[in-house]
């Protein structure tokens, strides 16, 4: 039985139950727009952050935004409360709602809202202690060279297919790389280098999601006086790097110890990286 909860345009359903329309036009086209949270003590870290970011998918989308931030805050914690678990994996969703099966958004004024409180499966212990394996893969986004460009969109074929390529030589999170080769972000994830002592990271002009751990990664680099710099990165930087780690809200930092078959370093998660972590982890204690 699947454990959990969904709020679904103000119902709430065990989750092995949630249904939505087969017209609603984010089953049908990927129209929708959502956030992924992880709970600490039942609380969404970064909650406001999450939202204000949904919002401004929805802006890019132009899927009318139809509530408060304090109601849906208010959603969420209903619906993380009906969900039993102790702790979540959250994810709200904003879609355009049941419309004529067609493309005109004309005929598209009804969103609906949904919020799941899932059970949370963060990575083993062995990820952060070993690092992982990425690799490299050029398949477009969906929202390359549209409005949409840095809105997080359900629709994740792109991804999707890239992960699968990655994974079929031994990799476990593929990094997207841009028309000329320069690499974006992560499938699911942010992108960082260690380099002569400071982080790099593309910037957020490379079309990549504006991502909220990756925010947190600079506000905490910020306060401990290690320098970032936001700039363009190509295969050869992560291939010579003194570290590399992903972000992301659910498996927070990683460390990344082999690109394609390049060994990064020594083949272990490096002292900065392990810096980064414990300093992000005891940010997600101030709220607890």
């Amino acid at each position: 039985m699947m454990l959990g909860a969904v709020w679904i345009d103000g119902e709430l359903q065990r989750a092995g139950d949630a249904r939505v329309s087969v017209f609603d036009r984010g089953f049908l086209y990927g129209d929708s727009a959502f956030e992924v949270m992880r709970t600490y003590d039942k609380r969404p870290f970064r909650e406001q952050a999450h939202l204000d970011r949904l919002r401004g998918s929805c802006e890019r989308l132009l899927i009318p935004w139809m509530t408060s931030h304090a109601a849906l805050s208010q959603v969420i914690a209903s619906t993380i409360a009906a969900s039993g678990l102790p702790e979540c994996y959250v994810l709200a969703m904003v879609t355009r709602g049941v419309a004529p099966m067609n493309l005109d958004l004309s005929q598209a004024n009804s969103p609906s809202l949904l919020v799941f409180a899932l059970p949370l499966a963060p990575p083993p212990a062995s990820v952060y202690e070993q690092g992982i394996a990425v690799g490299l893969s050029s398949a477009a986004r969906a929202t390359d060279g549209t409005r949409a460009v840095g809105a997080k969109t359900s629709n994740y074929l792109g991804s999707v297919l890239a992960l699968h390529e990655v994974k079929q030589r031994g990799g476990q999170e593929a990094l997207i790389c841009g028309p000329t080769g320069e690499v974006v972000e992560g499938a699911t994830s942010n992108v960082f280098v260690v380099r002569d002592g400071g982080l790099l990271t593309p910037p957020l002009e490379a079309g990549i999601l504006a991502g909220i751990t990756r925010q947190t990664v600079l506000d905490l680099a910020a306060r401990t006086g290690l320098s970032v710099h936001e700039l363009p990165l190509h295969p050869h930087d992560l291939y010579q790097a003194a570290e590399v780690f992903i972000t992301s809200s659910v498996r927070e930092v990683v460390p990344v110890v082999r690109v394609d078959d390049v060994v990064i370093a020594n083949g272990r998660p490096g002292p900065i990286t392990q810096r980064v972590l414990a300093a992000y982890r005891a940010e997600t204690s101030v709220q607890r």
